[in-house]
């Protein structure tokens, strides 16, 4: 056997950390029709005093 090759396959999304920008952006009727779209859940964590 020669060298062994990486079989060539759907990738998983990827996201750096504080990369946000592309989650703000609405999918549009057609999208949701297809079912392109992500359900969004921002959280945010207020520490006051």
């Amino acid at each position: 056997m020669s060298g062994s090759k990486k079989k060539a396959g759907p990738s998983k999304p990827q996201a750096a950390p504080g990369m946000r920008d592309f989650l703000a952006e609405k999918a549009g009727p057609e999208d949701i029709k297809r079912g392109q779209f992500t359900r969004v859940t921002t959280l945010s964590y207020d520490e006051t005093h």
